[in-house]
């Protein structure tokens, strides 16, 4: 009860040109999508056009946070959706790493894989260092 009060732990999840977004502190809120009037996708990377990114996570991230009283940073799973064959580059990896933080997360998790459930992305973000 207390961490739902003040902590917001979010499943964010990037296609081209679009978050989708989840509050796990709270499964039954609906998932939000927010895509960009800009596209951040370029033909090579998913976020190719890095301040336009971030922008637009930034004011994600306001919307979940605005809604808690005297909240911290938010915890962050990230989970590229596309263009993630054969893995993610060292590159690849801080730049989502820096999209989150640069948006205002105090902690990032990235992960490459199937699609997580809310308490399989809770555990994600309460196991990782």
């Amino acid at each position: 009860m207390i961490k739902q009060i003040f902590s917001v732990d979010l499943y964010i999840r990037i296609y081209a040109n679009k978050y989708i977004i989840r509050d796990i502190t709270n499964p039954a809120a609906p998932e939000q999508t927010f895509e960009s009037p800009d596209a951040f996708t370029t033909e090579r990377l998913l976020v190719g056009r890095f301040s336009v990114g971030e922008s637009v996570l930034k004011n994600a991230i306001k919307v979940f946070c605005s809604k808690k009283w005297l909240t911290p940073s938010p915890r962050v799973l990230i989970q590229p959706m596309d263009m993630t064959e054969g893995g993610l580059s060292e590159v690849e990896d801080r730049l989502f790493r820096e999209l989150a933080l640069g948006a205002g997360a105090r902690k990032v998790v990235i992960w490459v894989g199937k699609e997580l459930s809310v308490i399989e992305a809770q555990e994600k973000l309460d196991t990782k260092g």
